[in-house]
């Protein structure tokens, strides 16, 4: 199975009539049974960085395409995330130790 990204849910923060930030969330999916893992990713978009830089042009909620807000998000930084929690949960998984509960203690 192929890893299935789905926004879940995309906030709208307004001013004066026209979205100024955004909290986006995306769920990522893979594997079955034994193999699955989720994980929810989210993400803060700004218009404007506190440097001033502008981010998205200001517009209405209505104007937004899905598109557009997955633009927003670190898709590339979650990509790379979720396959390293694959690998290392599910493909990779720690090896935990084992008890030897026949152990006898030395003598002195």
């Amino acid at each position: 199975m192929a890893v299935t990204k789905t926004v879940v849910s995309a906030t709208p923060y307004e001013k004066d009539g026209n979205v100024v930030r955004w909290f986006i969330s995306m769920q990522y999916e893979d594997g079955e049974d034994n193999t699955y893992l989720s994980n929810t990713f989210t993400h803060v978009a700004d218009s404007v960085t506190p440097d001033n830089t502008e981010v998205f042009d200001e517009k209405t909620k209505g104007e937004w395409t899905l598109a557009e807000l997955i633009e927003l998000c670190p898709v590339d930084h979650w990509d790379n995330a979720f396959a390293a929690q694959y690998d290392s949960l599910i493909t990779n998984p720690p090896v935990n130790p084992e008890p030897d509960n026949d152990f006898e203690l030395p003598e002195s």
